[in-house]
């Protein structure tokens, strides 16, 4: 055409690009097209006016279902219209699919609208195609919709198998491949990371391919240029050599294109059609954008799942055995990381044979913190705990030294008290296991519990110092403690009490709970005590848990085996005896209410609360009398024995001095000595006995059977 000469009419350019024109009345009832129209139709090719029945008859009835919700969704935002539909002959047969686009125009008076638009032949897949999708609606908002979903999902996809099973199962607008593969490189070769709509070892001939093939797949990394195939003839021509390969497929058309990220290209997408492709703009806008996310998906799982790797392998080398069984104990332990993020935190147990070859330590620990210095500082600590342990090392010395050494990391390394600045939590327990002795240090750790025989869990009280890394000359005093036959002892971190809404108070009474009712082996145990924080967790104890936790948990259980008379007898065949021990130095009076504590812990199912309530007071009075008038220490030592309904509990407290107790007559404004009349009064039998240095005093109460104190509480 040359310039200055008219332009064509409207319908001959319609007619030269094979487009119909066509217009609907909706309040008629009628559709008019001209002839282009109706020979897409199956009409003559003639302009004509159909009924609305006459047009539905010629589409196929599942498509001409979904064009009333499009038109109605163009009228009400007075948008374009868009459905692709199959035309069907007299005998039911679809011979060819038709896009149509229209503007819709309404009447305001009676809502009645009229549609004028186009339409034109597209390439669809063959009848009977599963991959196809036969409408689309309106082709813009359902490729908008779909990369929403798409996105969405691949977003939410955690590892590469998750992200490959997301963009199999992903339905494209109008078009959906059934062969999907992606392709990464790595050095000079391709490779198949996994693939979809292929047989198991489809993929074996494009395993370890140079990426210098006459393959498109390694020409797409190569170039990082999309490549398209239309057909299979497009394929042979400009891939002869790799065309033999990919002719078994039995496919028509493949889109080939690059997985690129921050502008390098790390792999190939291909998706395969079973029916011919065009590829047309739009299509290949869609195939571009999927890739691109499928590429960010690929790199974030990647990413994560390397850093899986390296924090499960981190885990692995900081968490120890629990080494060769020990003859009469038994140990149990687990180790669960905070959730999300790096798997290793700045708890950590341990288990630590001692010279001599007769004893070991156990220890926990908590380094403040859930981060990668957290990890590296506990890692450092826990090494250099084994090397003072090692050395012979008494428990307190072992603490100081360990805390002396975080110090040292934290503090001067950095020339300001101010840098970051971590401190850690530490119990430390050293075990002989032939007589069951604990000697325990503690540096700001919660105190150990104790399961006796018979199920009653007693919360130890301990000495302890500030946390390791504070203080480089605190002192940690030991406390010894006897582990009787039978009897269990766990130590644990802070994670195991104070999480899922629990403070150290109701977190113990969960965990006092669960160890009183719980009668199965060790491991059985430690699973019970985890799973009634945040659920099941793995046997082992680096096992990971699912849901995100609060804290990181450590966990440590010794027991002592149940033969107290070493002739292999059960506990059930020897008399029953519940037992506990407290020091109450003359600089610690604040002990004086773990006792009584320990006490009303001791006397947990006691059938009489009114002698709880007394033994827990002449116990104070007793042990404030040694702080008091003497300048020892004070031994408590409390003993449960028979059955219940006929237990007695002998309540003994000794001292250094030899100085006997008199009894007095205070009068009524006096603030002291009633001690020896409240004993008196409320003890059934109760004495002063002399030592070789010191004395003791002691009480006993005798339990009133069930039925009698309910009577006479009543």
């Amino acid at each position: 055409m040359r310039t200055g000469e008219p332009l064509p009419a409207v319908g001959d350019v319609l007619t030269a690009l094979a487009t119909g024109l066509w217009r609907w009345d909706d309040a008629a009832g009628l559709v008019t097209v001209d002839a282009e129209a109706a020979r897409l139709l199956g009409l003559p090719p003639e302009p004509t006016t159909l009924t609305q029945a006459g047009v539905r008859a010629r589409f196929h009835p599942v498509d001409w279902n979904e064009v009333d919700g499009v038109v109605q969704l163009a009228v009400a935002e007075g948008t374009l219209a868009e459905v692709r539909m199959r035309i069907m002959d007299e005998h039911g047969r679809v011979i060819r699919t038709v896009r149509s686009r229209s503007k819709p125009s309404t009447d305001p008076t009676t809502g009645a609208y009229e549609l004028v638009g186009t339409l034109q032949e597209v390439t669809e897949p063959p009848p009977g195609t599963a991959a196809r999708t036969p409408v689309t609606g309106d082709w813009r908002r359902s490729r908008e919709a779909f990369l929403l979903d798409a996105g969405r999902a691949l977003a939410e996809a955690r590892s590469t198998a998750e992200v490959l099973r997301v963009a199999a199962g992903l339905s494209m607008p109008g078009f959906s491949p059934d062969g999907l593969a992606v392709f990464g490189a790595e050095g000079d070769r391709l490779t198949v990371i996994g693939h979809h709509g292929q047989a198991p070892g489809d993929e074996n001939p494009f395993l370890n391919m140079p990426l210098d093939t006459d393959y498109p797949a390694a020409e797409v990394v190569r170039t990082g240029r999309a490549v398209y195939l239309s057909s299979q003839a497009d394929y042979k021509a400009r891939y002869p050599a790799s065309w033999p390969l990919a002719q078994h497929f039995d496919r028509q058309s493949w889109a080939f294109l690059p997985l690129t990220v921050a502008g390098r290209t790390l792999g190939a997408w291909m998706a395969a059609f079973a029916y011919p492709v065009t590829f047309t703009p739009d299509e290949r806008s869609v195939l571009t954008t999927v890739a691109r996310m499928l590429a960010q998906a690929l790199s974030r799982a990647g990413a994560a799942e390397s850093e899986r790797e390296l924090t499960d392998g981190l885990q692995r080398s900081m968490l120890p055995t629990l080494g060769p069984e020990i003859p009469g104990m038994a140990v149990a332990a687990r180790y669960v990381p905070t959730g999300g993020g790096l798997q290793v935190g700045g708890d950590w147990y341990d288990m630590i044979p001692l010279p001599g070859g007769s004893r070991f330590a156990l220890v926990i620990g908590d380094v403040q913190g859930h981060d990668v210095r957290a990890a590296g500082l506990m890692g450092q600590l826990r090494i250099a705990l084994r090397a003072y342990a090692s050395e012979g090392h008494r428990p307190d010395a072992v603490l100081s030294r360990a805390s002396r050494f975080l110090y040292g990391m934290t503090y001067a390394d950095d020339g300001d008290a101010g840098a970051d600045m971590r401190f850690a939590t530490c119990l430390y327990v050293e075990v002989d296991p032939a007589t069951g002795a604990l000697e325990i240090a503690r540096a700001g750790h919660p105190d150990p519990a104790i399961r006796m025989s018979d199920g009653t869990v007693l919360t130890r009280s301990t000495a302890g110092g500030l946390p390791l890394g504070i203080d480089p000359d605190a002192d940690y005093p030991t406390t010894r403690l006897v582990l009787e036959p039978g009897e269990t002892m766990l130590i644990c971190t802070d994670g195991l009490i104070e999480t899922g809404g629990h403070d150290l108070e109701t977190g113990w009474r969960r965990i006092r709970r669960i160890l009183e009712e719980h009668d199965g082996d060790m491991e059985e145990l430690a699973d019970a005590l985890v799973q009634a924080v945040h659920g099941p967790s793995s046997h082992h104890a680096t096992g990971p848990l699912t849901d995100r936790r609060e804290d990181d948990i450590a966990v440590l259980l010794l027991c002592r085996a149940g033969d107290r008379l070493g002739l292999g007898q059960p506990d059930t065949l020897l008399p029953s005896v519940r037992r506990t021990m407290l020091t109450v130095a003359q600089a610690e009076p604040e002990r004086v209410a773990s006792a009584r504590q320990q006490l009303r812990e001791l006397l947990h199912d006691w059938a009489s609360e009114d002698q709880v309530d007394s033994a827990v007071l002449l116990v104070s009075e007793m042990l404030t009398n040694v702080l008091v008038h003497t300048d020892a220490e004070a031994l408590l030592t409390a003993e449960v024995t028979g059955e219940k309904k006929e237990r007695r509990i002998r309540v003994e407290v000794t001292d250094a001095s030899d100085d006997l107790p008199h009894r007095r007559q205070p009068g009524e404004l006096a603030s002291s000595g009633r001690g020896l009349m409240l004993v008196e009064l409320l003890a059934d039998t109760w004495g002063v006995d002399p030592r070789g240095e010191g004395k003791s005093i002691w009480f006993e109460l005798h339990e009133p059977p069930a039925e009698s104190y309910e009577t006479y509480a009543t």
